[in-house]
């Protein structure tokens, strides 16, 4: 359920009641003080300035017609006039309870479902198969599958793209060292074990040793012409190094799989057609040799247009030509409504261009939504890119073991009772959800400083706070000897007790902001204060202690529960772990 939507639906039917226009906005929103009721609706102050009338007198109307929607159908418990026209709405807490009790047998805890879904396809991750997967990876693979998830737990039907880079000149020289490397009795595993040494290894040949680099440019023509051999060269080092990704997906927990690449080869046969097409739209002209598309919407302050690339001047392809391409498969055979793109800042141009280029093109209808979302870098405590302490990437597989044998020390120090294997079960959690949160928590759009101590802490908006709090909720099932507790006995009494009932929820609503603006750091945000509301539940609110009446318990235990499901599943969606115990 949304009370936002609901609230606003009411909200406005009173406005139009009152005599506004059935467009207003009644601009509902979560108050910020809790004197100001639970929510606000603030749209007569808009509409009667475009009135020219007295706010207040307009808002008392509102009001009056509002009265019976919400309080004599116990939604609300009072409505109240503020200032010159502010609408504060008090909500019932019977209601509430109602509510807590229904979305308690919902397995979507209240979220509804989509009456249409859409068809959404999201292009994230897309690591280079030339090298291992490094730190610059991680973003768009956890941020893009975080949305990815709330996108389906909503009802929208998901194809992901993992647009690999599987194609391209430095094929070729990767190629021809790899058939050395086979004609040496070397198997293709054992060659490729390291890709970032293997990748080295070809870069010096191809730069100090006589002929290799006309050996390397020799493949790429055999390999854009087909040739069998060298496709079967380079489908050896496809395999590999998709073996490589799919062990960090594992490891990060990470819904991709094999089934998901699109890798840039999928659009080779496509590319001359996308050019033949650009040419008889008039849209590409030829320049110096090459096809180029010059994109006056994008000029500069000398008027003098955008340009575009879409084939080099030696016939060559680029990453603007496959991605005008990915635009029509997307749109086209997988019939897309909506389209979105995670890549880091940096390419927030390119896609600027591609999407006015497809749409003049026809690659891309009006229809279907085109959303590049650009994240900003992970910089290290000097506020420059994370790298290693010599100045190299940063593996994303070392990484994430580093985390892991952290977390150990971390939780070992904390509970030294664990055995081997429990230790090694909480430490993968707590450490590869430390290293998401870390990320997933941050503005999208914003760089963020890495640092272990901060990510690892058990205090603040980080992972284990949140692990942690559902393990304390799960022991108090435990000590109370409840497995499942009744859900009917749900009563909002206390004002903790109702603060938490507003946050259960806003769900939908948190989800729904989510999915819009491809934003994960609003879900780490409410999870935190989900579980900071719960701290100060169980403080204020006794449990299990002697004294407390049974009716109470039960309600309080039910309560508990609910908000460890809620939080198990704000986290699952974050692709983060949890565990009964900690």
């Amino acid at each position: 359920m949304n009370i936002k939507q609901i609230l606003s639906e009411k909200v406005l039917a009173a406005m139009v009641a009152a005599g506004l226009p059935e467009d207003t906005n009644p601009a509902v929103s979560q108050s910020t003080k809790p004197q100001f009721g639970d929510y606000q609706a603030n749209g007569v102050m808009g509409a009667a300035k475009k009135l020219k009338t007295n706010p207040r007198e307009l808002a008392t109307k509102v009001v009056d017609a509002l009265s019976p929607e919400l309080v004599d159908s116990g939604i609300a418990e009072k409505i109240e006039l503020a200032g010159p026209g502010f609408i504060n709405i008090h909500l019932n807490k019977t209601w509430l309870s109602e509510q807590l009790i229904g979305i308690s047998s919902d397995s979507k805890l209240g979220v509804s479902q989509r009456s249409t879904p859409e068809t959404v396809v999201v292009d994230y991750s897309a690591p280079n198969l030339a090298k291992e997967m490094h730190v610059g990876h991680l973003r768009s693979t956890i941020i893009g599958d975080a949305v990815v998830r709330a996108l389906e737990f909503r009802g929208d039907k998901v194809i992901r793209q993992n647009h690999m880079g599987d194609w391209g000149t430095q094929f070729g020289m990767l190629l021809a060292h790899l058939s050395d490397k086979l004609a040496s009795n070397e198997v293709a595993e054992t060659a490729l074990a390291d890709l970032e040494n293997f990748y080295r290894e070809a870069k010096v040949r191809f730069d100090n040793e006589d002929g290799f680099a006309d050996r390397a440019r020799d493949y790429v023509v055999k390999l854009q012409g087909g040739d069998e051999n060298c496709l079967a060269l380079w489908q050896q080092f496809i395999d590999i190094s998709i073996a490589h990704s799919e062990e960090i997906y594992n490891k990060l927990n990470v819904t991709l799989s094999r089934g998901d690449i699109m890798g840039e080869s999928a659009y080779n046969p496509d590319l001359p057609k996308v050019i033949d097409e650009l040419i008889s739209q008039n849209i590409a002209v030829e320049d110096q040799g090459a096809k180029v598309v010059f994109i006056d919407e994008m000029a500069n302050k000398d008027g003098e247009p955008s340009v575009f690339i879409v084939q080099k001047s030696g016939g060559g392809y680029l990453y603007a030509t496959t991605d005008l391409s990915a635009c029509r498969y997307r749109s086209g055979e997988l019939n897309a409504d909506r389209i979105i793109i995670f890549t880091d800042a940096r390419q927030a141009l390119h896609f600027k261009q591609v999407e006015l280029v497809a749409r003049k093109a026809g690659f891309l209808p009006e229809n279907v939504r085109y959303d590049h979302c650009p994240f900003g870098m992970m910089m290290g405590d000097d506020g420059k890119p994370f790298k290693t302490r010599t100045g190299g990437t940063v593996k994303l597989a070392e990484l994430l073991d580093e985390a892991v044998s952290r977390a150990t020390e971390v939780i070992k120090e904390k509970n030294p009772d664990y055995s081997v294997e429990q230790l090694a079960e909480i430490a993968e959690k707590v450490g590869i959800g430390a290293v998401k949160f870390a990320d997933l928590s941050k503005n999208r759009t914003s760089d963020y400083i890495f640092n272990w101590q901060t990510m690892l802490s058990f205090e603040g908006a980080t992972a284990p706070y949140l692990q942690y709090a559902y393990s304390r909720i799960q022991s108090i099932f435990s000590k109370a000897g409840v497995a499942n507790p009744d859900a009917n006995s749900l009563v909002v009494a206390e004002p903790q007790e109702k603060a938490l009932a507003l946050k259960l929820l806003q769900l939908e609503e948190v989800l729904d902001a989510v999915i819009n603006d491809g934003t994960p750091n609003l879900l780490c945000n409410y999870l935190y204060e989900l579980a900071s509301l719960y701290m100060s539940f169980y403080e204020a609110c006794p449990i299990l202690k002697e004294g407390v009446a049974e009716d109470v318990k039960a309600s309080r235990l039910a309560l508990c529960q609910l908000i460890g499901n809620c939080l198990k599943q704000g986290l699952d969606i974050l692709g983060i772990e949890v565990m009964e115990r900690m």
